[in-house]
């Protein structure tokens, strides 16, 4: 919360900017739609360096936006392959808990608020163990592999903290549905900030990153 109320306007404008980068890729034609499981997560990327910015107490910017593209290819690989581990947990509970297909390129399967909050529990619980890959790629400089074992073995050594963290996320995706997914200019940054905040604490860094 100190990160985001250091520059909520910042942080807000970031997550603005990457739900519509996903809305707009997704409205694309046929198999184009799934470039938004690509791009959106780099662009997401944003809100770890708002994150970091504002642990250095400066103002973020929407410049934030293409800095991971400059971070080289072991870095956008690596948050792209954890994002994907979501986005096949996500198509895997869809089928195991509401035989929904939610790979469908037209159109989304409708869920029950039951069968939703199902999916995305899955979900989160198979995104706990990678959380920390982005934030070890882009200022831990970590290797692909590298970045995924050490977040893996953070996530064992630190399961039930994360499993509350987990359980918060759960609580503001409550807030964005609630708010007929508004909520979500918040939630994200929040999402970024308490794990950025959690690597830190998870890995003994006591000084905020430079990029």
């Amino acid at each position: 919360m100190r990160l985001f109320k250091f520059a909520p306007l910042a942080s807000t404008g970031l997550a603005l900017v990457t739900i519509a980068t996903e809305l707009a890729l997704k409205a694309a034609p046929g198999a184009l739609s799934l470039t938004a499981e690509i791009v959106a997560p780099l662009v997401a990327c944003s809100l770890f360096y708002a994150a970091a910015a504002a642990d250095r107490r400066e103002a973020p910017s929407l410049r934030l936006v293409g800095l991971v593209f400059l971070a080289g290819g072991n870095a956008m690989i690596a948050v792209i392959a954890a994002s994907l581990v979501a986005f096949f947990a996500e198509a895997l509970a869809g089928w195991w808990i509401a035989d929904a297909n939610l790979l469908l390129l037209e159109g989304t399967p409708a869920l029950s608020v039951i069968e939703f909050f199902g999916v995305y529990a899955i979900v989160t619980l198979a995104a706990l163990p990678v959380t920390f890959v982005p934030p070890l790629v882009l200022f831990g400089r970590l290797r692909l592999r590298a970045a995924f074992a050490a977040s893996f073995v953070a996530f064992a050594q630190n399961t039930v903290p994360l499993l509350v963290y987990g359980l918060a996320a759960l609580v503001l995706l409550a807030f964005a549905l609630l708010t007929a997914g508004l909520g979500l200019v918040v939630a994200l940054p929040l999402w970024a900030a308490a794990s950025y905040a959690a690597w830190k604490d998870v890995f003994g860094i006591r000084e905020a990153p430079t990029f």
